[in-house]
């Protein structure tokens, strides 16, 4: 159910309030005890108002005073959440520790002294605070809103409203480059498809042109005259199940047959009456847009399974309704696809220059219009709508200049664009207020920016945005909320190189997260185009060299700050900044030019979240020990060798990563360094990430302590030697969660004896980096194993026999790992394998591919391998391989393989690139490339 963005701050501020009363509940004197249990009322019957001051404001029914109302409800809940946490900060900056006699007396009348002040003080601030939040009550019920009343309307109809989506109704047929092939495909299905009554789902991206296809079949004279009746139901987000009943049977009954009086208004009596004229037709019935499952769930019982033909089409941006609605064999889902540059340009330049130009973009024109269009994303509706204004503009650089850097303002106010941003406006409208806030917190990043999944949904955690369940850890809540993201087509889900996930937005639906994340005081961007704070806002954005920001932000309860592409940041702005911004929760330094910490880190006790990642830092302050609420701490990629024995005091950390390498679980497979602990990494049992931790053989307590840390998903170990086999084994074993593992050797010629280790079959991931005698048993019989890497092995066994049985494997990873002349891949093994790479296995001689193996590889790297004289045998055969690279083959071999143009079945479908990198020793680099790009130019790093 889609809910205000508003009642995102709202709620996490009344459940504070409630965890606040239930811990100082025996300090609290009775009256103050009263009175913030008063405030939770106030804010609870405050945010039944929301929902419906929220609709107004979106609506032609909003005035000044709705959005100056609810703006002062925001405020209010922030300044609220501010009080309590300046509260909390200062009782534990106060906290005593436990002393005896004399001075431990002292002590108390000190500390008592110092944290009753406070709560007197915050009393006073109730007061002020609940006097403020009645005024606004009072304000509101002036307004007319009244939860009880919005209950009964929210059940209203939406088809008598104007649909923003009715002009993607009218596309000229000529504007449709890339439509025609998947009508026709339609055409077949409707006319010639089974005797069944079947459902085609077409999903896909708001303005991806779903309603268009759907209007185009529909319209067809052939259709008209194969169906004996056929209805247009306009769904959308809002809708009453009895009266869109009554519509289709409007529209399905013949001329005469159907009148208002016919049919009574219940649910069941509409569809029995349809049921029974419908029983003997051949029908055709469209549901337009729709969002919710029940939907389906209700009406499908209205259209009987004739055998006479019938046909639905359902259109709709929800992945999870497309797969509802598919109860049948005979039942499609059509899932329309961004268009392709080409497709794009053609249909932009019919539509700029249909009346100059014969249709072509002229040549000054052409790099700002690329630009234009690779802003639209493939969105044939936002393509159709910006070329179309566009044709009215005058045809000289300037002035398409103008609307390409005011894109976004143009979405938002030019009447001729307007329509369409509310399309994509419509997506966001419809999520919960947690997904609204998760889906906000994309306009932190730069556009065209992919976040590595496990970052953002870190992120979000540590933002308070996840709600906890008592059946799965945040953690998975959290994948939850971003795979319905994607399952709304809001997000663009990629899998990076080494199995990790990115994600990233639409280019003009970051637009209206930014508009929309300012006006809410959600979040700001401090840039070179935006140099002023606008009010009160909670997270900062900062990009570019932007020492300044501190004299710019005047609200010192920002939350969050995240830096981009930020060269330097002195120590006296580092302090300035962390006792300015004492309620911070998280700080993202990824990439500054940072090489120091000052101590006075320990002063944002509310931080939950710290990334150095790819900094200069060499240490850590002492101080870091009184950041009791961290959770997540990334210092991967910096100088840090050793942690200070202060990290072992904080409880809540979950997730530690520390390693000298972006990736551990990457390639190349070489050595990663971890950093130094001290005893007592046992005492954080909240731990599910524990990357990369280096042990000595003078610590070996510290391998011992890892057992206690039973809610591990990720552990990588470096610096193993033969004697710690049995330890690490007896330490995962008691891991009972554990997803991924890392081990690594003290040097390359270590041998690592790892038979010991009771399978854990929940491994998806497996690195190991060093020398073995044999192939661990239990590797074979890792079911759920995606990604397995092996380095410096030398095996001499035959590998692939030994990894056959892994059908999950998607990524096989081999450096120095195998010491044989041949690697053959039958056709029985590895079905799921996308990646396979390679490396320094100097003794290979020949690689084996037979017809039909590796069904679904896309990915082939090998190289340096001297003695191979030829391409591996039914390469050709690969059907999915778009990326083929080989490295400083011998000349032979680069010689053999310049003749190749292509895979045969590629050969149609791609303009494959080949490029000699350099000559080294006789040798030569050759990477052979098949296919479009990876769409994901801008990886995070």
């Amino acid at each position: 159910m889609a809910e205000s963005a508003v009642i995102g701050i709202v709620r996490p501020v009344i459940d504070k309030l409630f965890q606040l009363l239930f811990e100082e509940a025996k300090l609290f004197n009775k009256d103050v005890h009263r009175e913030v249990r008063s405030l939770t009322d106030e804010l609870e019957i405050i945010q039944c108002f929301l929902k419906e001051a929220e609709e107004k404001r979106e609506t032609s029914e909003a005035n000044d005073g709705v959005k100056t109302w609810v703006k002062q409800v925001r405020e209010e809940a922030y300044h609220i959440e501010d009080v309590m946490d300046l509260y909390l900060l200062h009782v534990a900056q106060h906290r005593r520790k436990p002393q005896n006699g004399f001075v431990g007396f002292v002590h108390k009348i000190s500390y008592l002294i110092k944290v009753q002040r406070p709560r007197y003080d915050m009393a006073s601030e109730v007061q002020n605070i609940k006097a403020s939040l009645i005024e606004i009550k009072n304000r509101g019920e002036i307004y007319g809103f009244n939860s009880l009343e919005l209950q009964s309307r929210s059940k209203a109809t939406n088809t008598e409203r104007n649909d923003p989506r009715l002009g993607s109704l009218f596309i000229e047929e000529a504007e449709l480059v890339r439509i025609g092939s998947t009508q026709d495909e339609m055409m077949r299905w409707m006319i010639q498809g089974a005797s069944v009554r079947s459902v085609v789902t077409l999903v896909g991206a708001g303005g991806i042109g779903k309603t268009t296809l759907a209007r185009k079949v529909y319209d067809d004279e052939v259709v008209r005259g194969h169906f004996d009746c056929r209805a247009w139901i306009n769904v959308s987000q809002s809708y009453n199940t009895e009266k869109l009943l009554w519509i289709m049977s409007k529209q399905l009954f013949a001329a005469g047959e159907f009148t208002s009086g016919d049919l009574d208004t219940t649910t069941e009596d509409l569809i029995s009456s349809l049921r029974q004229y419908l029983k003997t037709r051949r029908y055709v019935v469209i549901f337009d847009d729709v969002w919710q499952i029940d939907l389906w769930r209700i009406i499908k019982h209205a259209l009987p399974s004739n055998h006479q033909g019938s046909r639905i089409i359902v259109t709709t941006r929800n992945d999870t309704i497309a797969a509802f609605c598919k109860e049948t064999s005979s039942d499609l889902i059509q899932k329309l696809q961004p268009w392709s540059l080409e497709n794009s340009w053609e249909l932009f330049c019919k539509k700029a220059f249909q009346a100059e130009f014969g249709g072509h973009c002229p040549q000054e024109l052409e790099q700002l219009s690329l630009k234009i269009v690779r802003k639209c994303e493939g969105l044939p509706l936002v393509i159709a709508a910006v070329a179309g204004l566009l044709s009215t503009k005058k045809k000289v650089v300037s002035e398409w200049q103008k609307l390409s850097d005011c894109l976004r303002s143009e979405f938002e106010t030019n009447p001729c664009l307007s329509p369409y941003s509310k399309i994509l406006f419509l997506s966001y409208k419809d999520l919960s207020y947690q997904l609204k806030s998760c889906f906000l917190y994309f306009g932190m990043y730069p556009k065209n920016y992919s976040v590595s999944q496990s970052k953002l949904i870190g992120k979000w955690i540590t933002e308070g945005f996840i709600e906890e369940k008592r059946d799965r850890t945040v953690e998975q809540v959290a994948e939850e909320y971003l795979i319905e993201l994607v399952d709304r087509n809001l997000v663009q889900s990629r899998q990076g190189p080494y199995g990790g996930r990115y994600c990233q937005i639409h280019d003009l639906m970051h637009d209206i997260i930014l508009s929309k994340a300012t006006e809410l005081g959600f979040c700001q961007i401090l840039d070179e185009n935006n140099s002023k704070i606008i009010g009160k806002t909670r997270r900062l954005s900062i990009r570019g060299n932007r020492e300044n920001f501190l004299g710019t932000v005047k609200d010192s309860g920002v939350r969050s700050i995240l830096f981009y592409e930020v060269d330097k940041l002195t120590n006296s702005v580092l302090v300035t900044m962390f006792e300015k911004f004492k309620l911070l929760k998280v700080l993202d330094f990824t990439k500054v030019h940072l090489d120091y910490l000052p101590k006075e880190l320990g002063n944002l006790f509310h931080l939950t979240y710290l990334s150095l990642r790819n900094t200069k830092v060499k240490k850590l302050p002492k101080s870091i020990g009184k950041l009791e609420n961290l959770r997540i701490l990334d210092i991967r990629n910096t100088l840090v060798h050793k942690l200070p024995k202060e990290i072992n005091k904080l409880r809540h950390l979950r997730h530690l990563l520390a390693n000298s390498r972006d990736n551990a679980i990457g390639y190349p497979l070489n050595d990663v360094r971890g950093v130094r602990i001290h005893e007592g990494i046992g005492n954080l049992e909240d731990l599910q990430t524990l990357v990369t931790v280096e042990v000595n053989p003078d610590r070996i307590g510290i391998l011992k302590e890892l057992e206690k840390l039973k809610q591990l998903r990720s552990l990588a170990i470096s610096n193993l030697t033969l004697e710690f086999g049995n330890i690490v084994g007896a330490a995962i074993e008691k891991m009972n969660h554990l997803e991924s593992l890392v081990l690594q050797s003290l040097n390359h010629d270590e041998v690592l004896d790892l038979q010991s280790i009771s399978t854990p079959h929940q491994l998806r991931h497996l690195v190991v980096i060093s020398r073995l005698r044999k192939l661990p048993d239990w590797i074979s019989r890792l079911e759920n194993l995606r990604l397995l890497g092996l380095s410096f092995s030398m095996l001499t066994d035959d590998l692939l026999k030994s990894l056959h049985s892994l059908s999950n494997l998607e990524h096989l990873l081999l450096y120095k790992a195998y010491t044989a002349e041949q690697l053959h891949f039958e056709v029985s093994g590895f079905p799921k394998l996308r990646r396979l790479v390679l490396r320094e296995l100097e003794g290979l001689e020949v690689v084996k591919i037979e017809k039909g193996a590796l069904p679904l590889l896309e990915e082939f790297e090998i190289g340096p391998s001297p003695l191979m004289k030829e391409v591996p045998s039914d390469i050709q055969h690969l059907q999915n391989l778009r990326s083929l690279k080989f490295y400083e083959m011998p000349k032979q071999f680069v010689v053999g393989i310049q003749p190749i143009e292509g895979p045969d079945d590629l050969k149609v479908k791609h303009v494959p690139s080949v490029r000699f990198s350099y000559r080294v020793e006789g040798k030569r680099n050759l990477v052979y490339k098949l296919g479009e790009p990876d769409l994901l130019e801008h990886l995070e790093q």
